[in-house]
Formats: structure tokens, sequence, C-alpha cells
């Protein structure tokens, strides 16, 4: 195949960038079935990196993989600079508390309420005892946009955008710096999940997080994220700036992002930043005079 116009990360080292997720060489295989094969990637520190690519691509499995819950065939993986492969049980567990983790259905405990799901990590892994973690919860909670009631409930009584938000919530009980988001979107009708977009912007400028974003939703990539990674062919295809990677000869990078929900996509987030730029040009001509 000839040259790709959007390249794996790898090969376009952003030296004001700080790496915080090294993938290297990565191979994936389930016995005869090879997922990844030469994979690389990098993810930087404060971005929001979405990783998108066809059924079957490895995307779920790659971030297992990153996590440290699916061990790879071959190849490395150094996040913080250490070799998760490497380490012992005890680094690795401490490593691990710095991640949050937001899987695709939620995953929280049925037989437990909202707050008992978010306390949990708090008493097993921070060593609280429940009042404090119970309190914390609270927090956590607030802080992903949950209201107070909320935290009563078991999982079976929430919507899908609660369940999206509580899950959210435990994923921030250990205050990461990394967040690990599975489709958080999937599911959602159209209005919550543009609310749990700019959710996810406002946490991550609010406390400098790193996000590693699995997802389909066209309208997540154009509201987000800062780079997009695509899987193909067992491997990191393409990486960059949306627009550099939409560019990319590729026939299914272009049904997706110039199909018709692509182009959909593209511009409601044109509208979008046109509106911004309006607000912003009427609160600069009321702003008061200074003398």
């Amino acid at each position: 195949m000839n040259a790709i116009a959007a390249t794996p990360a790898s090969q376009h080292p952003v030296p004001q960038h700080e790496t915080v997720i090294a993938v290297r060489d990565l191979l994936n295989r389930f016995g005869s079935q090879t997922v990844h094969e030469h994979l690389d990637l990098d993810v930087y520190r404060g971005e929001i990196l979405g990783v998108v690519g066809g059924s079957g691509t490895g995307k779920s499995v790659l971030l297992r993989t990153i996590i440290g819950l699916q061990r790879p065939t071959a190849g490395s993986v150094r996040v913080f600079g250490e070799d998760l492969l490497t380490l012992s049980p005890e680094r690795r567990s401490v490593l691990e508390r710095r991640f949050g983790v937001l899987f695709q259905s939620g995953a929280l405990f049925s037989s437990l309420t909202v707050a008992e799901n978010v306390a949990l990590p708090l008493i097993e892994h921070a060593g609280l005892n429940r009042d404090d973690a119970t309190h914390l919860a609270g927090v956590k909670l607030a802080l992903a946009g949950l209201p107070m009631d909320a935290a009563r409930k078991y999982p079976s009584a929430l919507s899908g955008g609660m369940i999206k938000r509580a899950a959210l919530a435990r994923a921030l009980a250990l205050d990461p710096e990394i967040l690990f988001l599975d489709e958080p979107t999937a599911g959602l009708d159209p209005i919550s999940a543009a609310a749990f977009d700019q959710l996810l912007l406002t946490l991550r400028n609010a406390l400098g997080l790193t996000v590693f974003l699995v997802t389909h939703d066209l309208d997540t990539l154009y509201t987000v994220c800062d780079r997009v990674a695509v899987l193909s062919q067992k491997k990191v295809l393409a990486v960059g700036p949306l627009e550099q990677v939409a560019a990319t000869d590729d026939a299914w990078v272009q049904a997706y992002f110039h199909g018709p929900r692509g182009r959909a996509a593209e511009q409601a987030s044109e509208q979008h930043a046109v509106g911004e730029q309006a607000v912003g040009l009427q609160a600069a001509t009321h702003l008061p005079e200074t003398k």
C-alpha cells in the first residue's frame, strides 16, 4: 500500500509533548486469529485521544492490553515510563491506581447502590473508612453531574446516561491521571451524549486528565478529541488531528469520515464553532471600558 497521509505517532515525534503511554510492536493473537501486529501508538499527557476502527479491529482489546487486563503475545506497553509487563505485582498495583476506567456497559455492581459502587475503590485501595469513603463518593458523583438522590439508587433504577455518569464517578474515585473510556456515549440519546462530551471536556480541562477514548461516535470525535487514531490492518493505520486523519487514502477512513454521518458531524462542529465565536464577540462588545 502507498504511504498514508496520517502516519503512526511514533513517526511524528512532537518534542513539546510528554508521552505517558507508549505502545511498541504490539502483537495480540488469540489462537490462529491475529488482532494486532506491529502496532505502535503514543498517547500524550493532557490530550484526549480518540481511537476508532471497524468492527473486529481490536479497539477494546488495545484498551484492555494497556490497562493490563489482556497480556499481549509480544511487544511492550510503557505507562509513565514503566513497562507494565515486567513490573512486580506490588509496583503494578500502585501504578494502576493512576488509571480510571469506564467500561462500555458501565460495569457497576448491581447489588450495590451508586454511592457504594463509587466508595468501593476508596475503601479497598485508598484505605478510607466507610463514612469518609461515602462522603468522598458524593463529591465524585457531583463532579460527574449526578444529583444527590442518585447516590441511594441501585443501577437498575438508573437511566443509561446516569449509569455512564455513575461509572465515570467511580473511574474518578482515586483521582487518576489517565482515564480510559470504552464507548462512553454508546446507547445514549443525542442530548445525553452531547452532555457527556461537554462533561468530559470540562473534567479534562479542570483536572488535567489524559483521556484514551474508544468510540465510534463522530460527534464525540469532532467535539472533544485532540487527536484521532485509526485501527486497521492490525495496526494503527493513521493518527493525528482529525482533519489530517480524515484525509488518509483508505477506503474505510473515507467512508467513515466523509459519508453522510461524517459530513453531518463536521457541519455540526463547524456550526458550534461559529456559535461560540459569536458569543465571544457579543461578550467582548459589552465589556466595560477601562480608564
